[in-house]
C-alpha cells in the first residue's frame, strides 16, 4: 500500500492544487500540510492534531480519510504508545475495603437516627404541663408575605432574582468543515471525532458540564440560547463550558482527547 504522505501528494498534485489553496480551504497551515505529504510527524503538535489534519486534509482530496487515520494509528500511534511506560490499574482491593467499610457506616448512622429521635421524643413530652396535656400555643401574628404596589422598590413592587442555570444547553453550528471532539462532566464521549460541515448542526446537549476540542474555528457554540464565536485559530482549540460562566479557553493538555 503506498505511504500516507505519497497518497496525499499524489492527490493534490493530480488535481493541480497549489498547497496554498489547500490551506485556504482547510485552514491548516502550510507546513503541517507539508509535514503531513513528508510524514515528518514530529513537526505536528501531536497523534491528535495529526488525525485531525490528516482527516480534514484527506476529506479535502476526496480520499478516504476514515482508512488514512485507521493505517496512522495501525503504523505509528501504536509504536509510539508501546514505548511509552505501561500504566497500571489501580487494584481492586480498596474498593473491596471501601465496600466493607459501608457496612458499619450504615449501621452507626441508623444508631444515630434512632437517638436523635428518642431526644426528640423526650423533649417533646418534658413540654407539657403539669396536668399532662399539652401546653396551647397561641398564635402568633405574621407580617403579610406581599407587598403592593409602591411599598416595595422604587420600580413598584419587589422582583425576584434571576437564579443562575443550573445545566448548560449546547449546541455547536459548523460555519465550515471542522473537527469535533465533545466530552462531558462524567468522560463521556458525546461526539466522538466527528468531522462536521459546513452548515451542520448538533442536537442540544444538556449537563452540568462539558469539554471540547476544535480542528479549528469553524465552529459556533450557542450556549443556553447564547451565541459564542471561537476564537481564530489555524491550530486546534478546546473550551470548558459550565452553567453561568462564559466559555473558558483550555490549555493544550485540558483539552479531551477522543482518540484514547
Amino acid at each position: 500500500m503506498p505511504e500516507i504522505g505519497e497518497t496525499l501528494r499524489e492527490a493534490r498534485m493530480r488535481r493541480r492544487i497549489d498547497m496554498t489553496e489547500v490551506e485556504s480551504a482547510t485552514k491548516i497551515r502550510g507546513k503541517y500540510l507539508r509535514a503531513l505529504e513528508n510524514e515528518e510527524w514530529d513537526l505536528l503538535p501531536g497523534p491528535t492534531f495529526v488525525k485531525t489534519f490528516l482527516r480534514t486534509y484527506a476529506e479535502y482530496l476526496g480520499l478516504d480519510a476514515r482508512l488514512l487515520v485507521e493505517e496512522y494509528r495501525q503504523r505509528f500511534e501504536r509504536q509510539s504508545s508501546q514505548e511509552l511506560t505501561p500504566f497500571r490499574r489501580p487494584s481492586r482491593r480498596p474498593r473491596r475495603r471501601l465496600g466493607a467499610l459501608v457496612g458499619p457506616g450504615v449501621v452507626l448512622f441508623g444508631g444515630l437516627l434512632v437517638l436523635l429521635a428518642v431526644f426528640y421524643v423526650l423533649g417533646t413530652w418534658g413540654d407539657d404541663d403539669e396536668g399532662g396535656v399539652p401546653a396551647r400555643v397561641e398564635p402568633t401574628a405574621t407580617p403579610d408575605a406581599t407587598v403592593g404596589a409602591g411599598e416595595g422598590d422604587e420600580g413598584g413592587g419587589s422582583r425576584e432574582r434571576e437564579r443562575p442555570p443550573r445545566q448548560v444547553r449546547l449546541q455547536l453550528v459548523a460555519t465550515g468543515p471542522v473537527y469535533v471532539c465533545l466530552v462531558d462532566a462524567r468522560g463521556r464521549q458525546l461526539i466522538d471525532e466527528e468531522t462536521l460541515q459546513a452548515g451542520a448542526r448538533t442536537r442540544v446537549y444538556r449537563g452540568r458540564r462539558f469539554r471540547t476540542n476544535f480542528g479549528n474555528a469553524n465552529v459556533q457554540m450557542r450556549v443556553n440560547g447564547r451565541l459564542y464565536e471561537v476564537a481564530a485559530s489555524a491550530d486546534p482549540v478546546g473550551y470548558e463550558l459550565r452553567p453561568g460562566r462564559r466559555p473558558r479557553l483550555l490549555s493544550d493538555a485540558a483539552r479531551p482527547d477522543c482518540s484514547a
